[in-house]
């Protein structure tokens, strides 16, 4: 992949793509290529088939997919299976039928069981049973996953996965019934600051321990694997470090200066108890995170609550 590459961006208005797209100005390279999603909706089949006919990528980063917390993720259960099933199917295959050099799919932590044994490690993925409340949409990032190990097998693709762990930064999903749970909060307190209320709300037990990542550090590890790795099984991308949603709520209410206390709504799911990525395979191949939480943290909250659009100027 050379800086005049001919690459295509999918999903380059969401988290993950554009932040893949800063990476990449950034590492100087000039030929990118990207599509709303009304310009190209990837999943229909013909459309996705033109559009790889005319343009003719070399290399592909997929970073599209329909997205959301637990509580989207629970309710718009086929949506989540049948979109994302289409778009990466569809991405995948053309990039076979016309001859792209390499691509990344990114997947995600929840393909892994619920129960994993911890740090995950990516052998353990088809291990064990799913979390319920997200199994659609993790069983689409499974098949994502197989799809690039078996093209690789079948017929000699440079297909790799990356499987991000918790991510938050620019671009970030802040509706508090689609969101995640480190952007939910971050509203949640900014909100109960401002109208100076005397609690927040936070849904389940606080006791799941989850590690989080900045979306600007997952996307130089994309860059450096689509240069450095190549192989059939998936790769984690993560800090190697997780906490307790309770302590993550402290810490952003630390961040925001909201004095007021916290409600634990334990009628709330909890969802899986602990996620934390084993990173050593990335680690050995030289890539490490650099954005620590509590800075990344405070950068998010300025660029959206503080000064708007800040990360742009």
């Amino acid at each position: 992949m050379n800086k005049k590459s001919k690459i295509y961006v999918a999903g380059h208005t969401g988290m993950v793509g554009s932040a893949i797209i800063r990476a990449l100005k950034a590492q100087n390279f000039t030929n990118l290529l990207v599509r709303t999603s009304k310009e190209l909706d990837l999943t229909q089949q013909q459309a996705v088939a033109t559009f790889f006919e005319t343009e003719k990528p070399e290399y592909v980063f997929l970073a599209a997919a329909k997205v959301g917390g637990i509580e989207a993720n629970n309710t718009y259960r086929a949506d989540f299976l049948y979109e994302n099933l289409m778009m990466e199917t569809n991405v995948i295959h053309q990039s076979y039928v016309h001859g792209v050099k390499k691509l990344l799919f990114l997947g995600s932590s929840c393909i892994y069981p619920k129960y994993a044994q911890q740090p995950i490690t990516e052998s353990s993925m088809l291990s064990g049973a799913l979390e319920p409340t997200n199994e659609p949409y993790a069983i689409a990032k499974i098949a994502g996953v197989k799809l690039c190990e078996n093209y690789n097998r079948q017929y000699g693709c440079d297909f790799i996965s990356a499987m991000p762990t918790n991510l938050y930064g620019p671009n970030d999903n802040y509706d508090l019934k689609n969101s995640h749970v480190l952007p939910a909060l971050l509203r949640k307190f900014h909100e109960a600051k401002e109208a100076n209320s005397t609690s927040v709300e936070v849904w389940g037990s606080g006791e799941p321990l989850r590690e989080f990542l900045h979306v600007d550090d997952l996307a130089k590890a994309c860059c450096f694997l689509m240069l450095h790795y190549s192989g059939n099984e998936p790769i984690n991308v993560g800090t190697g470090l997780d906490l307790s949603i309770k302590d993550l709520a402290l810490l952003i209410q630390d961040i925001i200066g909201f004095k007021g206390t916290i409600i634990w709504n334990t009628e709330k799911l909890d969802g899986t108890p602990r996620k934390l990525l084993d990173v050593s395979k990335i680690h050995n191949l030289g890539w490490k995170h650099k954005i620590g939480l509590e800075e990344g943290i405070n950068a998010v909250y300025q660029e959206k609550f503080i000064q708007p659009g800040i990360h742009n100027r």
